[in-house]
Formats: C-alpha cells, sequence, structure tokens
C-alpha cells in the first residue's frame, strides 16, 4: 500500500508539473491533417484513394482529420495530435514557429514545385490598377493562407497601400469565398491563388464578365507536406519515399498535381522574408 501511494504521489507529481509523455516514434496509426479548404465530408470522400495508397505503402492504419481552419490545425500539430499535416506556405512557417515538425514534400505541377497568387477586381468597380483598390473593400482568404492574404496584402504594400489606412481588409475564409465576394461586388477586389481562380472560371463558377484579374505575383514554393520531426528516422524516410514515389492519378487528383517533390525548411524562407516586410510576427498570428 505504501509502495502504491508512492507511486501514485508521483504521479500526480508527474502532472502538475507539466510532464509529458513522450510522443510514440513508430504509431501503430497515422493522423493526417488535410487542408480545410472545403466541407470535410468532401475533402475526406475525396482523398480515400490517398488514405488506401498510403495505409498500404506503410502499413499502417491511417486516420485522415480536417480541422475547422489553419489555426485548429496548427494547435493539433503543435500538442502531437497529428503525425503528418498538409499546410500552405505561410501556414506551415507559422506552424514551424511553434512546432516541431519538418516539411518532407511539396506538390508539383507540370514539373514545377512553386505556384503564383493574383489579385483580382470586379469589372464594374472602376478598378483598373492596384492604386484603385485605394478607399475599396479588400477580399482575403484565411489570415494564415499565402495566396489569398500574405502575398496579395505585400502586392499592396508594394504599392504603397496598407490594410486600414488605405482599404477596408476583409477575411472570408477560402480562396473561393474570396473570388465570389468580388464577383458579387460585396468586395471590389480580392487575393487568391491563381491555379483556384482558373478552376473557378474554367467550372463556370466565376465569370471573366465580372471578374478580372490586375496582377499576378511572383512564383513561391508550393504546398508542403510536414510530419512531426520526433518520428522514428526509419518512418520519416519511408514516408517521404512514399510521397516521392507516388505516381497514382486518382491519389494525386484532389490536389490537382501530378506528383510531390523533396522539400526542405530551406525552400520557406521566402515565405519568411515576405512576412518581415509585413512586419508580421508568425508566432503571434
Amino acid at each position: 500500500m505504501h509502495r502504491l501511494l508512492v507511486a501514485l504521489f508521483l504521479f500526480c507529481a508527474l502532472i502538475a508539473h507539466g510532464t509529458a509523455v513522450a510522443a510514440d516514434a513508430d504509431p501503430k496509426v497515422l493522423k493526417v491533417a488535410l487542408l480545410p479548404d472545403e466541407s470535410p465530408s468532401t475533402i475526406i470522400k475525396n482523398n480515400q484513394t490517398l488514405k488506401a495508397y498510403l495505409e498500404k505503402a506503410l502499413d499502417k492504419k491511417v486516420d485522415l482529420v480536417v480541422t475547422t481552419d489553419y489555426s485548429s490545425m496548427i494547435e493539433a500539430m503543435r500538442h502531437g495530435r497529428l503525425e503528418l499535416a498538409f499546410f500552405g506556405p505561410l501556414s506551415y512557417v507559422m506552424a514551424k514557429s511553434k512546432c516541431d515538425i519538418e516539411p518532407f514534400a511539396a506538390m508539383q505541377k507540370k514539373g514545377k514545385n512553386t505556384y503564383r497568387g493574383v489579385v483580382i477586381a470586379n469589372t464594374s468597380a472602376g478598378i483598373n490598377t492596384l492604386e484603385d483598390i485605394k478607399g475599396k473593400k479588400m477580399a482575403y482568404g484565411d489570415t494564415a493562407s499565402t495566396s489569398s492574404h500574405l502575398i496579395p496584402k505585400s502586392l499592396l504594400a508594394a504599392k504603397g497601400l496598407e490594410a486600414r489606412r488605405d482599404y477596408e481588409a476583409h477575411f472570408v475564409g477560402s480562396h473561393d469565398a474570396v473570388a465570389l465576394n468580388v464577383q458579387n461586388n460585396n468586395a471590389q477586389a480580392g487575393g487568391l491563388s491563381e491555379t483556384i481562380f482558373e478552376a473557378l472560371v474554367e467550372k463556370g463558377t466565376i465569370s471573366k464578365d465580372k471578374v478580372k484579374v490586375l496582377a499576378v505575383s511572383a512564383e513561391f514554393p508550393e504546398y508542403p507536406w510536414t510530419m512531426r520531426s520526433d518520428l522514428s528516422p526509419a518512418l520519416k524516410k519511408r514516408i517521404q519515399d512514399a510521397f516521392v514515389d507516388l505516381t497514382d492519378p486518382a491519389v494525386l487528383k484532389p490536389f490537382k498535381a501530378d506528383g510531390f517533390t523533396r522539400i526542405t525548411d530551406k525552400d520557406y524562407d521566402v515565405v519568411r522574408d515576405l512576412a518581415k516586410i509585413l512586419n508580421l510576427d508568425l508566432a503571434k498570428m
């Protein structure tokens, strides 16, 4: 009884001092988070081929996870509730400033692992240049989004326009919502991924009679897949190889990609540099 009481006391003391049990370096189940850019049920349904592929390649059970937004995905990663997560470039560098994670693969499209953002405007709003956005409403997606916040905000800043001082900034949650808000003139301009904008036009969701492209950004590194840094080296290699070796069109279709390529943290320094220019504190966003 005495030993039991001593053990119980020590256990409670460890909890009181916040000592955490080490995360499993080779878990039987991998929790894999996907970008929350559509409804969770749609995302999980569309990525059943990815789940099946990873379970076969890694010989492990895979649970697909979709959080409510970028911030909650970062928090889940920070608390060790995820093994893998698919981030945008900005949300990745934000997560990296708070979590012990590492990028291992980035999307590749038409031989490139970079992409661009665009600033769009309603065709009836009298906006022909970025400078014309002064005094207007500008729609952004998520605060942690690269191409629907960081990139378009930097393009406006380069023209001397600052949010709140020179224009109204409204965060509407997603790239699709940005385009629709601009088309409906709820906002006269907005920023989003060039690829997503083109896809919306192709599907007929957005009409070029109502929305036009004002500016296109420079190239930025594509969305990275990340993993917990404390996973076993052998498992990390198997995970990276599984993504780099992936060629199945059915698995790649939801990502609108033709493959994944190896990538490192250094590739995202360009995003950190842009955040510094805009005076963004990544750890506090």
